[in-house]
């Protein structure tokens, strides 16, 4: 027997030459089988593909991925990474832009919009409510337009925002503030009874449009994802309410506007009438008026019938159901920035014979975005009482006056007789002194009386 194991095969461990030298030479070893090599390639280009289509669904569900994804497969050759632009060059992607529901956790930027004037009396209230918004201030930018105002409203203004930005707390700090001054010619006075009187809505609607369309374009940047517009003289509104209008990620989104009332004249108020739904009465009122014509609601010279956003509310209703609308109102509106840069804006004309916020939410809905409100979702606006109210609160003044002093009176009286009869012996014998008195001097009297009868007699005799 040769000198090389075997194995029970019968094939050697190693082979060997024939003339029996051991030989590792490599092509006497077994070619690995063409199956293997297939199965291989097979799991390979499986994986590739599977890699790929996931990497396709990653940048559909997440855009701002995109920009990231690209400049990685293509080496920085399709990025907007610094090395590749000028300094004076900015790359934005706008689908990175688009508004979620969830803004604040995707660091979403904000521009809150706030037309003023003559609103000195209202800045604090307003300041207190930005202190203590919930949505993280560093992503919301400001922006405010200084209109026709004849008070100190921009000074006071310039005042609070250097305060709020040198807050010692750095959470209260907000990120890119725009002060806007610019007077449009608006002859309305800001008292209650002008803002609101029917005669000087259409004109008044328009330069309001005028002067909202001017905050915006100035002041909207290609990072915002949202504009809020927030009127000055709300008075109670929930810190969160960025973040619950948000969360129903709509293209315009606006809350249910109601006002406080003194107890005589009910308690409370629906206020904002200019979110409703579309009626077919209103539309045949339409089609009767000039082309330049405006409605406004609220008003008898306009008998629309349309559902109002405001008269739906109920207090224990759910706060997030939604309700399909046409018009808005502009004390609180969310919507996001797509909106305003598709071109829907706030018409400073008659559009459909609407105007401003109310045409705003017409325009919006004739391209297609999806317009809500929140008949439940409640935020209260500031009571400014009206002439009629001030009359009122003046007679009701003077009633209480009268009655204060009636009731005075009445307890002067009665400390008196009170008074008079604390003593019952000591008032007796005055009035026993009283009577004998009036007795003694009837007595002297009668004496007088007779003694002139006497005299009388004795002439006649003579």
């Amino acid at each position: 027997m040769k000198g090389n194991t075997s194995y029970a095969s019968s094939y050697t461990a190693y082979p060997h030459r024939e003339s029996g030298t051991f030989s590792i030479s490599p092509h006497r070893f077994q070619p690995r089988s063409h199956s293997a090599l297939r199965r291989r390639h097979q799991l390979m280009q499986r994986l590739c593909v599977l890699g790929g289509l996931s990497l396709v669904i990653l940048v559909l569900i997440f855009p701002s991925w995109r920009a990231a994804i690209l400049g990685t497969l293509s080496f920085g050759l399709l990025s907007s990474a610094d090395e590749f632009q000028l300094d004076t060059v900015r790359y934005y992607d706008l689908s990175n832009f688009q508004g979620t529901a969830r803004g604040w956790e995707r660091e979403e930027r904000v521009l809150l919009c706030t037309p003023l004037r003559d609103a000195a009396p209202h800045l604090p209230m307003f300041f207190s409510h930005l202190r203590n918004f919930t949505y993280p201030h560093h992503l919301i930018d400001l922006a405010f337009l200084v209109s026709d105002s004849k008070d100190d409203t921009l000074s006071l203004l310039m005042k609070m925002l250097n305060d709020l930005q040198n807050d010692s707390d750095p959470k209260k700090h907000y990120g890119e503030i725009s002060v806007i001054e610019k007077d449009f010619g608006q002859k309305v006075n800001q008292d209650v009874e002008s803002r609101h009187g029917f005669a000087a809505q259409a004109s008044r609607r328009k330069l309001m449009a005028q002067a909202r369309n001017w905050l915006l374009s100035a002041t909207l940047r290609p990072t915002h994802s949202w504009v809020y517009w927030r009127d000055a003289d709300v008075e109670t509104a929930p810190f969160t309410i960025l973040e619950d209008l948000m969360r129903h990620n709509k293209d315009v989104i606006v809350p249910n506007i109601w006002r406080p009332l003194p107890d005589w004249l009910g308690g409370e108020q629906p206020y904002d009438l200019n979110s409703w739904q579309e009626s077919e009465t209103a539309l045949a009122l339409a089609d009767t008026l000039d082309e330049d014509a405006v409605i406004v609601e609220g008003y008898a010279e306009y008998a629309t019938w349309r559902p109002h956003l405001a008269y739906l509310r109920d207090p224990y209703g759910d706060p997030d159901m939604e309700m399909e609308i046409d018009g808005v109102g502009g004390v609180s509106i969310l919507a996001k920035a797509r909106v305003f840069r598709s071109g829907v804006h706030f018409p400073a004309f008659s559009f459909e014979k609407h105007a401003e916020t109310e045409a705003f939410g017409k325009m919006a809905k004739r391209m297609k975005f999806s317009v809500v409100g929140l008949p439940h979702y409640t935020i209260w606006h500031l009571y400014e009482p009206s002439l009629d109210d001030i009359r009122h609160m003046e007679e009701m003044e003077r009633e209480r006056k009268a009655r204060e002093a009636e009731e005075k009176g009445k307890a002067e009286e009665g400390k008196l007789g009170q008074e008079q009869f604390k003593d019952p012996a000591g008032q007796w014998k005055k009035d026993s002194l009283a009577i004998e008195f009036l007795k003694k001097m009837n007595e002297d009297m009668l004496g007088a009386t007779k003694r002139e009868g006497t005299a009388g007699a004795g002439d006649g005799q003579q």
